[in-house]
């Protein structure tokens, strides 16, 4: 009789315990921060600029070991991590036109770049589709690395 006691009381606790958890987590829950869009420019597009003169600045945000392993960037680019954009960037004009690029199969570092860019003020941002691989193919300027 004690054991069914005990039993009783202990999965009542439990219960109580789990519906207390379950209510916290539900009450305590963020709504999701809403996705920012995010214009692409095309290699062929962004060359045109470049040949044209236009006030544009690029941005290189390829992770440290694919930067480290290339000897090239994109003529003018910036190079600079992810998280240190918006910081890196306070002297820039917010109204100028800035490009992000990177090495991903999907562009993600450039498009947290320049949702970053977006968010800290800056009007015209935009990736560069493709990244750094889509403006080899497409055969534009590149600039030796700066040595470090």
């Amino acid at each position: 009789m004690k054991y069914k006691k005990w039993m009783v009381v202990l999965v009542v606790g439990l219960v109580a315990c789990g519906s207390l958890g379950l209510t916290y987590t539900q009450t305590d829950q963020k709504k999701p921060e809403p996705v920012v869009p995010v214009e692409f420019i095309t290699a062929q597009e962004l060359k045109a600029k470049m040949a044209n003169n236009e006030p544009v600045f690029i941005v290189d945000l390829r992770g440290p070991s694919v930067f480290a392993q290339s000897d090239k960037t994109i003529k003018g680019s910036v190079h600079t991590k992810v998280r240190k954009v918006a910081s890196r960037l306070r002297e820039v004009p917010r109204d100028r036109e800035v490009v992000t690029y990177c090495a991903c199969p999907a562009d993600e570092a450039a498009l947290i770049g320049a949702r970053s860019l977006l968010a800290n003020g800056f009007k015209k941002v935009r990736v560069l589709k493709g990244g750094w691989n889509a403006w080899l193919e497409a055969g534009g300027q590149v600039k030796a690395k700066p040595k470090t």
